[in-house]
């Protein structure tokens, strides 16, 4: 059991994947991208307004994405602790270039640059999630 990989292959290329298939296609803007992979993901688990927003007392962690670079997903691209990626061969248009946590920067050209033992333990604000309302939707 600890000799299996933690994770499972694809994770790493998710948020590439939708700023491709999304942003760059022109299928949601660059604000529902923001919404749904930061700004919701950060209220769900009680980080709002720590993260998910850049304003004046917040941790300021950013990805500066480049819109028109082009990658194929491969393998020896990835970090991930598997041996293989179900989206080998894929290209995607945009890519993130750099990463910033806490104002500094971690990520640049897909090599980690930041010093490590610099993650901090995030005490969650209790949510209030409500339950759906109204009949599921069917396909008939």
């Amino acid at each position: 059991f600890r000799k299996v990989a933690p994770g499972i292959p694809g994770i790493e290329a998710r948020l590439a994947l939708v700023f491709s298939e999304g942003v760059s296609r022109g299928r949601i803007d660059i604000n529902t991208f923001v919404a749904t992979t930061a700004t919701n993901p950060a209220r769900i688990y009680g980080l709002y307004p720590r993260k998910g927003t850049i304003a004046v007392g917040t941790d300021a962690d950013i990805a500066i994405w480049d819109p028109e670079m082009k990658r194929t997903i491969t393998h020896d691209l990835l970090h991930e602790e598997v041996d293989y990626t179900p989206y080998e061969g894929i290209e995607i248009k945009g890519w993130p270039v750099k990463v910033f946590s806490r104002g500094n920067l971690i990520v640049e050209d897909g090599d980690y640059v930041g010093e490590a033992g610099r993650g901090e333990f995030l005490r969650r604000e209790r949510i209030n999630i409500e339950p759906p309302q109204g009949k599921p939707v069917r396909d008939n």
